[in-house]
């Protein structure tokens, strides 16, 4: 696969609009109906350098309810947006470390509230550092939008176990996104990170395995051009872009990225996103897996 990237118009995508270059974000940066939001692996990278005028949302304690494992429930996330300067109308573009996962999973949240107007941008850090372009200390405050409550809709992009053992059932389209040692069960977690999270390795019955970040140039951080994304996904996999498609890593970070290059990039009509994944698969009692 080639090392360079072709312009974003040019890469064939089903909805080359959900993707924006880091030149269009420097373009809009004083745009009031766009806010710029940074969500990293790293919850302290925001401090040390972001894109001027973007805000922080930290996925682990902005995203995620603090008691019960899920996510913020209505009230909060209008409280979110609401102090990060985001009404219902504000165009959201998405970024960060490590290829983009965590704004992906981040955007995969904010839809889950049914806030559309939504975009990546293309590269991430990575790009923007390589670039040169600058980095702010300075943590902007932007006056609250007012923002209705909406309601979260978790049927139209998550999957819960219960949805993942009908699909496994009905022999479903699975995607395991997991680095190849997790998904053959020799890992519990990527790669040089620690061994944590489940009480046993494998994968569930019938996915096939596309490790998440194929799908990402790794000398540009952008994502691959549509041909090459279909090569992975429909000759490769051999996925249908009509069938319903599930897909899964360990917490729901990863698969996130998949079900956005699946659903934004090459137009799958029906993805959802299992986030229970395989900390809940492979921690619970009687369900199967496979090696």
């Amino acid at each position: 696969m080639a090392s360079e990237t072709l312009p974003i118009e040019q890469r064939g995508y089903a909805h080359p609009d959900a993707l924006v270059t880091t030149q269009w974000v420097a373009d809009h940066l004083g745009n009031a109906n766009v806010r710029v939001v940074e969500s990293d692996e790293d919850v302290l990278l925001y401090d040390t350098g972001h894109v001027p005028g973007a805000v922080k949302v930290d996925w682990h304690t902005d995203l995620q309810h603090p008691l019960s494992r899920d996510y913020l429930d209505e009230e909060s996330f209008v409280k979110l947006a609401k102090a990060k300067g985001i009404g219902p109308g504000t165009t959201v573009v998405f970024y960060g470390d490590k290829n983009n996962w965590w704004a992906t999973y981040a955007l995969w949240v904010f839809r889950l509230f049914g806030h559309d107007a939504v975009k990546v941008m293309d590269g991430g850090r990575k790009k923007w550092e390589d670039e040169g372009r600058p980095l702010s200390t300075d943590v902007p405050a932007y006056p609250a939008d007012d923002y209705p409550t909406p309601r979260r809709d978790d049927d139209r992009i998550r999957a819960f176990r219960e949805d993942v053992l009908e699909h496994v059932k009905k022999h479903g389209q699975l995607v395991d996104v997991r680095s190849p040692e997790e998904y053959s069960g020799e890992k519990l977690h990527m790669p040089d990170y620690p061994q944590e999270g489940a009480m046993r390795g494998g994968h569930i019955p019938g996915a096939k395995s596309m490790p998440w970040a194929l799908a990402v140039n790794p000398d540009t951080g952008e994502f691959r051009g549509a041909d090459e994304l279909r090569a992975l996904y429909h000759e490769q996999l051999g996925l249908d872009p009509k069938q319903e498609t599930i897909a899964y890593c360990r917490i729901g970070e990863r698969s996130s990225h998949t079900w956005f290059a699946l659903t934004y990039l090459l137009g799958f009509d029906n993805v959802r996103n299992y986030d229970g994944s395989w900390t809940e698969w492979g921690n619970a009692v009687r369900l199967p897996i496979e090696k």
